[in-house]
């Protein structure tokens, strides 16, 4: 007796626990949806709301929680439009001729354009669309954080989509795919690597923007919405040390709590898409994951609408299904022809209207900036391009080896990934005022503490779509390295800078513009009620916003636009080019 006791004991517990884990499991992701569902309940409630611009930042940590849920909701709002945009933009770039250098040419200027060139008139507009409500201030600033993260991910899905490697493609066509089993099926797997960690670094991005966002000046009205954002700043303007150091733990907080719930579970997840032959054996790992994968509740809910609901899909679009009349071949090229003439005619009719109706209001304006004005503004864009310039090279000889060394060892990924995250999402602007007084201790002036800002800003564009890079060659070419013994210096040339070139080049691309558009809050700085600035063209911009000086406003912003686009078109479309036609996974 006393010897089956222990074992029948043991057995129970095994059993207790093997049937309630499971309950466990359905228990937490029920509080998890509950919770969502009053989160989106709360929000349109509060969006319904009279409009409030301009609101009282309270410095109590009390009133932390409620700042740090309305700054997420705003972030991932404007992360969700901004999915959708790269895809849409990135595919009808990569597979139409016709528009496709206009397009590439058209997001090379909205990159370039720096959050506070939108605000005017993003602000005014969404205000006027809802007068008298707060959602069209909460847009607003949605908007103004979506201009922060969607350019990143639109060059990435672009990317990807022009690197599909040939035989893939084939294989489609072969098997008569239609667009939209391309799309989910090949497309979408195939640039998941390099869209996740983009859209990690786009988030990354809407936190850094954040304090500009959210309370900023229009003119002679100020708008102020309740966020960690105008709470960092309020707290900065103020000098109030103990509040920004609540703030930025509440943020590092956040940013854990994202890493661990959303990012690190779609990693491990997407590790699935890689383009290899030879199964990697070490992943990366997510207890998050496993946790959705042995939820009864989930499992349920995909075995009896997700399943039934996804197949109907794909036998509704699948080219030559039953639901789908074929026409015969000439008159479907004939019709194909005529739709796509038309499609043409009305895209190239209301992009001259709407072009030309800019253009002229555009020129009446500039007939107010004067010419002295004018070669001022180029002298400042001469020193802004140096100090790009500068950030970049530096950003590169650290990230570089750095991310590939992130994405070859997945263990330390799962430590390297929230670091980064953590530190690429920090408000440097936060911290500007420590770095500039060292810097100023140390001798040195704003124009290198300006390089330093945008460092902290941009760096992360190449960090992170290194890793990407290094996360998508294949296993087997690694294995194929290691056989035949080569050097460090023959593995960087032959295998690790060919395979993530076009990742690479990404990153500098986005990196470039994001330098630019940080430069409007690394040469333009207020604390303690003083304003600090070096000269620069992002400092001419953001003093024209303050000022309400629109004619200098819009003028520097062509200005950092053209620039940005001349040195697209001359340096970096070229290396696009080369990493589309001579480093492909194609066989």
């Amino acid at each position: 007796m006393s010897l089956r006791t222990p074992l029948s004991t043991s057995f129970s517990r095994a059993q207790v626990m093997e049937r309630t884990w499971p309950f466990i499991l359905d228990l937490g992701v029920a509080g998890s949806l509950l919770a969502l569902f009053y989160v989106v309940l709360w929000v349109a409630r509060s969006w319904l709301h009279s409009a409030v611009p301009e609101v009282t930042i309270y410095r109590s940590p009390s009133h932390l929680p409620m700042y740090a849920l309305e700054s997420t909701v705003r972030i991932f709002v404007a992360y969700i439009l901004s999915l959708i945009f790269a895809i849409v933009y990135g595919y009808i770039a990569a597979y139409n001729r016709w528009l496709e250098a206009l397009m590439i040419a058209t997001l090379d200027i909205l990159q370039s354009i720096p959050v506070l060139s939108f605000l005017p008139g993003v602000m005014l507009a969404m205000m006027s669309l809802f007068p008298n409500r707060q959602i069209g201030i909460e847009l607003g600033a949605i908007l103004l954080i979506f201009t922060g993260e969607v350019w990143n991910m639109a060059f990435s899905f672009y990317s990807s989509l022009k690197s599909i490697p040939k035989e893939l493609m084939e294989a489609c066509t072969i098997n008569r795919f239609s667009r939209w089993q391309r799309l989910i099926q090949l497309e979408l797997p195939f640039s998941a690597i390099g869209l996740i960690w983009n859209s990690m670094v786009s988030v990354a991005s809407g936190w850094f923007f954040l304090m500009v966002c959210e309370m900023f000046p229009v003119g002679s009205r100020n708008f102020r919405l309740p966020g960690l954002g105008s709470y960092l700043q309020t707290a900065a303007s103020n000098g109030d040390v103990v509040a920004i150091i609540w703030g930025l733990l509440t943020m590092m907080l956040i940013i854990v709590l994202t890493d661990q719930l959303l990012w690190r579970p779609i990693i491990a997840w997407s590790d699935k898409f890689k383009f290899e032959n030879v199964e990697s054996a070490e992943r990366i790992t997510s207890p998050i994951l496993h946790l959705i994968r042995n939820s009864n509740m989930l499992q349920y809910v995909s075995r009896r609408a997700v399943t039934p609901i996804s197949e109907a899909f794909y036998t509704r679009v699948a080219r030559g299904g039953p639901t789908r009349r074929r026409l015969p071949a000439a008159d479907e090229t004939r019709r194909s022809s005529r739709g796509r003439t038309l499609t043409y005619a009305l895209i190239v009719t209301a992009a001259v209207l709407g072009i030309g109706t800019l253009a002229f209001h555009a020129m009446v304006l500039l007939r107010e900036a004067s010419t002295h004005e004018f070669l001022v503004l180029l002298g400042a864009a001469g020193m802004t391009f140096l100090r790009v310039n500068a950030s970049l090279l530096i950003a590169s000889l650290w990230t570089i080896p750095v991310g590939v060394a992130i994405g070859f060892h997945p263990r330390l990924a799962n430590i390297a990934q929230p670091i980064a995250q953590i530190a690429a999402s920090f408000p440097a602007t936060a911290l500007f005022p420590l770095i500039v007084i060292g810097l100023m201790r140390l001798g040195m002036g704003l124009g290198i503490g300006s390089i330093a800002l945008m460092l902290l800003g941009t760096q992360w564009y190449i960090l992170f779509n290194v890793i990407a890079g290094a996360m998508a060659i294949p296993s087997d070419l690694r294995e194929v390295a290691g056989l035949f013994r080569f050097g460090n210096l023959q593995r960087w040339t032959t295998l690790i800078l060919p395979g993530i070139f076009p990742y690479l080049v990404t990153g500098l691309i986005t990196a470039s513009g994001g330098a630019w558009n940080a430069s409007i809050v690394a040469e333009y700085f207020k604390i303690q009620g003083k304003t600090m600035q070096t000269i620069g063209l992002g400092a001419q911009i953001s003093a024209a916003s303050d000022h309400g000086d629109f004619p200098r406003l819009l003028l520097a912003t062509i200005i950092m636009a053209l620039m940005v686009v001349t040195i697209n078109r001359l340096v970096w479309r070229r290396l696009y080019h080369l990493g589309e036609t001579r480093f492909r996974l194609d066989a």
